[in-house]
């Protein structure tokens, strides 16, 4: 997958992580990786914390979360 802001700019990075609020592929320069703010409601996947138990989403509220650039300005212009 190459990623989706260097596609945009006429060239071609691979992606090296997923944005976990618009999905976008994003490579190392267009990525920004830090505690985010708790987003209300639940994510549309469910984590496996081992052994086949299904997290509760409290155990993913203080993890590093990976964003894109402008997923990251627009949240935090509303922080």
């Amino acid at each position: 997958m190459k990623c989706y802001e260097c596609s945009k700019n006429g060239k071609t990075s691979d992606t090296v992580a997923i944005c976990i609020v618009c999905g976008r592929g994003v490579c190392k320069q267009h990525l920004v990786r830090e505690d985010s703010p708790v987003l209300e409601g639940e994510y549309s996947i469910k984590l496996k914390c081992g052994m086949g138990v299904e997290c509760k989403y409290e155990d993913v509220q203080h993890i590093k979360k990976i964003l894109c650039i402008p997923c990251h300005e627009a949240l935090k212009e509303n922080y």
